[in-house]
């Protein structure tokens, strides 16, 4: 990576992670396009650490508002998820993947804007987990079916229980694409170099909390959610 890719890196990860440290995702969203553009090795692996280490910060800042029942059953349906993303990533390419799981993303955004609920249940979590399991460990995209389930929920407890399943649900993606020889030190490495705008960003987001918060996350997760899947897609074709 040259120098100038580091520096392009760093402002993306700092604005990505600004963004998550505030409403509670939204890191692999905006950068995975970015990332993708500048140095097609930077995800999903390596983009897999940057947003580990962001996680595991914001769920040690908002551990208090976790809901720990809820990630037995969403860790779960990730477990299933990775087993699945693990299955077809044997046979489908890069530009078939992000197109097939962008028509997810966006599909799930329409629904969620006509105003439909889904409901903090077992079933309702163990399907965002595993449609999350399928996504981020295949493009490092896992938040929008987590964010829809919990759009209705108050900020910290949003953005801490959020956190704390993409910390361990990252280390569980990561030891996946080991298995599919996707994850290596190489990406660790990539991934580590992503870790001071993750920095930058996620001391930025803690003047960005109250503002976010006041509005409610809801409109900031559909924005997020549409504009940058929109931004996944379209790069394909220009």
């Amino acid at each position: 990576m040259t120098g100038a890719q580091f520096a392009a890196v760093t402002v993306v990860m700092a604005i990505g992670s600004a963004l998550q440290g505030s409403i509670g995702f939204g890191l692999a969203l905006f950068a995975a396009p970015l990332l993708a553009l500048i140095d097609g090795r930077l995800a999903p692996g390596p983009l897999l650490i940057g947003n580990l280490a962001l996680t595991a910060l914001m769920a040690r800042r908002e551990w208090r508002a976790v809901r720990v029942p809820d990630l037995g059953w969403s860790l779960g349906g990730r477990l299933i998820g990775i087993a699945v993303a693990v299955a077809i990533m044997r046979g489908l390419s890069q530009q078939g993947m992000d197109l097939f799981f962008g028509g997810l993303v966006l599909t799930g955004v329409a629904i969620t804007a006509l105003g439909l609920r889904f409901p903090l249940s077992p079933p309702t979590l163990v399907g965002a987990g595993l449609a999350s399991g399928i996504m981020g460990t295949a493009t490092a995209i896992g938040g929008p079916p987590m964010a829809i389930v919990y759009q209705h929920a108050g900020g910290p407890t949003f953005r801490g229980t959020l956190s704390a399943y993409f910390t361990i649900g990252a280390v569980l993606s990561a030891a996946g694409l080991a298995l599919v020889n996707r994850f290596g030190l190489r990406d660790l490495a990539l991934g580590l170099a992503l870790c001071p705008g993750v920095a930058l960003g996620f001391m930025a987001s803690h003047r960005l909390i109250g503002h976010v918060d006041a509005k409610g996350v809801r409109p900031a997760v559909l924005a997020v959610s549409g504009i940058s899947t929109a931004v996944l897609i379209v790069r394909h074709y220009i």
